[in-house]
């Protein structure tokens, strides 16, 4: 579904991304980690196609077609969704209409019973008349975002840390739908994570480590992040292990 070959982005002039590749393939989740700073926002914004992020060299491919020079409304037109990390306040534009602007929906048009209940699922029946995130908790915002996405129905979801700031009955609804939406229509998910709490709910299939720019290693995803609680992320630096699929 994705593959990334040898990603050299620079940001505001300065090189972010120093070679980077990977794939995932269609039906999978895959799972990022990362400290601070080293690179994981800047890839998943560069496969994005967000403007003043520069790839240099190297290629970028959604289901075999390249996308490395698309503009990000042709990506997402083909197939690329993206939740980040800190969803932003949109004044204005109430929830309901934003998922029928996601669905491709006329604006008159109602919700069908599928759609009702995917709406429900997340708990946020109540927040259709809302402008979106506008004084929504850390976990409503959340599964707002995921949810919108779900009604786009994405090949690849780019999610940037969709288990941060949110409380644990919003964190297992969140994987539990990931994990359901990857199974049932065999597309696949890209999860960059810290703390890893959202692996109790995805049958992630690999993990990898970024760290300066770079991937250091790749495995198992519970394996890979017992590593990092046990000796840090310059351990896997050092490491520089990829276990075989």
């Amino acid at each position: 579904m994705l593959e990334v070959k040898d990603l050299h982005v620079r940001v505001e002039g300065k090189e972010i991304l120093k070679g980077v590749s990977l794939k995932i393939p269609k039906g999978e989740t895959h799972v990022m980690f990362g400290p601070n700073g080293s690179g994981k926002t800047t890839l998943m914004l560069a496969i994005a196609g967000f403007p003043g992020y520069d790839v240099t060299s190297g290629r970028i491919l959604l289901d075999k077609k390249d996308i490395t020079n698309l503009e990000i409304n042709e990506r997402a037109k083909l197939g690329l969704g993206i939740a980040f990390q800190n969803p932003p306040e949109i004044r204005g534009i109430k929830l309901g209409g934003m998922l029928k602007i996601c669905s491709g929906k006329n604006p008159k048009d109602g919700f069908n019973e599928s759609e009702m209940n995917l709406i429900r699922r997340f708990n946020l029946a109540d927040f259709l008349d809302r402008d979106v995130n506008l004084g929504f908790s850390g976990g409503e915002r959340k599964r707002a975002e995921l949810l919108q996405l779900m009604f786009q129905k994405p090949k690849l979801l780019l999610l940037d840390e969709p288990d941060s700031g949110v409380d644990i009955e919003s964190l297992k609804r969140i994987g539990e739908e990931i994990q359901s939406y990857v199974a049932k229509t065999r597309n696949s998910a890209f999860v960059i994570t810290h703390q890893g709490y959202i692996l109790d709910y995805l049958n992630a299939k690999r993990a990898c480590v970024m760290v300066d720019g770079q991937i250091h290693c790749s495995g198992r995803p519970k394996s890979i992040l017992e590593k990092i609680v046990k000796s840090g992320y310059r351990k896997c630096v050092k490491c520089r292990k990829f276990e075989k699929p």
